[in-house]
């Protein structure tokens, strides 16, 4: 909408709409729905609790339905609800009574929530949340980002290129060595991701099942709820306050940041490689660069992903410090600050769409490779003064020290040298061979 206050639900929202079943108000509500059914459904399946017996097949079926008919509207009913309860989650507890009120499980109606905290149906939301459009959204969204630019380090792994260490001319690598290099990184956190644990409780109001035990002693309260929270698909935490410690969130939010400021990394590479020539932009036809340049091919897609990087990793950092924190048995702090983030996600997953746009955009330009390191002969200041150490001669890194620095020197000076050198003559031919384009080591071989 035009009169949105965030841009990712406005300028941006076609970009990131992956992410509304999940992180929207109505993915929130919908998976509390959800959690509280599943609940309902596992104590009418528990021998100790008399007075829910099993459900039929057919009553089975409709709480099931409940939940794959939920949708937006259905959603503005539960917020219609909440304007009275003034509380979210038991707006659903109550939409829920209403929805079963004339059908056979009218009578079992005090057994939806039972026992329960608002934690204990939101921290299992969240995780089913966060599982989702981990699984679903965000791996496949860097696994696509990370294949091209694995594809790109393939395609150029043995272009040359020159490198800059402290702003100044190094030792050449390849164009597609460096792409590895990020490539390599970025699959690292991804594979952390992967095997992240997504963690849940059901336990009560400060963790102990004092209500649980009090209303049924006889039921195991802990494997009861074990088995729940496995069932759902996600890791039991068994010791917890009122809330789940948010430990794992926590842990999902540092691998995210890391895999972002790894990208902003390659970005700003980008950025200057693009600005020293190493890669031309494609140009879309329509598209404008500069409002009164009309030349200008301006790198925005690493620019807008490198900006939108940094509003997610100062999102991502503060839930990170923020969620693990909540004071004595449980504070409300991480309430509002867990709706937020989806927000994070999304700026991620703008970004990742950025970087990739301008990947794909990108084209190799050798006349410029070709001329840097044309007039990077010094380089082979390197090599040369290695060789010389290799067959003890005094003094060689001063030896190319007083020939190169600060001096602009040339294949013809550099030869010159090596033809004067007193070393054996297999070297020496190898040194005459040599040049800043041919001088890569391994580079092309990762």
């Amino acid at each position: 909408m035009i009169t949105s206050l965030s841009p990712l639900d406005s300028r941006y929202a076609d970009k990131v709409n992956e992410l509304t079943p999940y992180f929207s108000e109505y993915g929130l509500i919908k998976h509390r729905l959800m959690v509280e059914i599943s609940w309902l459904m596992m104590l009418s399946g528990e021998p100790g609790i008399k007075e829910l017996p099993p459900f039929s097949d057919k009553e089975l079926a409709l709480l099931e339905k409940l939940i794959k008919d939920f949708d937006e509207k259905e959603a503005e009913e539960v917020k219609k609800i909440e304007k009275t309860t003034n509380h979210d989650v038991k707006a659903v507890e109550y939409y829920l009574k209403k929805k079963l009120e004339k059908t056979t499980l009218k009578k079992h109606l005090e057994f939806i929530h039972f026992a329960c905290t608002s934690e204990d149906i939101n921290n299992l939301a969240y995780a089913l949340m966060i599982q989702g459009a981990g699984n679903h959204v965000l791996l496949p969204a860097m696994n696509e980002l990370n294949k091209k630019i694995a594809q790109l380090a393939r395609r150029w792994k043995d272009i040359p290129l020159l490198s800059l260490t402290h702003g100044q001319p190094a030792s050449p690598t390849t164009v597609g060595k460096e792409l590895l290099v990020f490539a390599t990184r970025l699959s690292r956190q991804m594979k952390g991701l992967d095997k992240q644990e997504t963690l849940g409780k059901i336990n009560g109001a400060t963790g102990n099942f004092n209500a649980h035990h009090v209303a049924y002693p006889k039921v195991d309260w802990q494997n009861l709820s074990k088995n729940f929270v496995h069932n759902l698909g996600l890791v039991h935490n068994p010791v917890t306050t009122q809330i789940e410690p948010h430990d794992f969130q926590s842990e999902i939010c540092d691998g995210i940041a890391r895999f972002n400021t790894i990208l902003i990394g390659l970005d700003r590479d980008l950025w200057m490689y693009i600005s020293r020539g190493v890669f031309r932009q494609k140009t879309v036809k329509g598209e404008i660069g500069s409002s009164t340049m009309p030349h200008k091919v301006n790198p925005i897609d690493f620019e807008n992903s490198e900006g939108n990087l940094g509003l997610a990793n100062a999102l991502l950092r503060h839930l990170s410090e923020k969620l693990p924190i909540s004071r004595m048995q449980r504070d409300l702090t991480d309430s509002t600050v867990q709706r937020n983030i989806g927000v994070a996600w999304g700026y991620s997953i703008l970004a990742y769409k950025s970087t990739l746009k301008g990947l794909e955009k990108l084209e190799l330009n050798k006349k410029v490779i070709q001329c840097e390191l044309n007039t990077a002969w010094a380089l082979l200041a390197e090599p040369i003064q290695t060789v010389l150490r290799k067959h003890g001669v005094p003094k060689a890194y001063e030896k190319l020290k007083e020939l190169t620095r600060g001096k602009a020197i040339g294949q013809k000076e550099v030869q010159k040298f090596i033809k004067g050198l007193k070393i054996p003559k297999e070297d020496k031919d190898r040194l005459l061979k040599l040049t800043p384009e041919t001088y890569i080591g391994l580079a092309d071989k990762f």
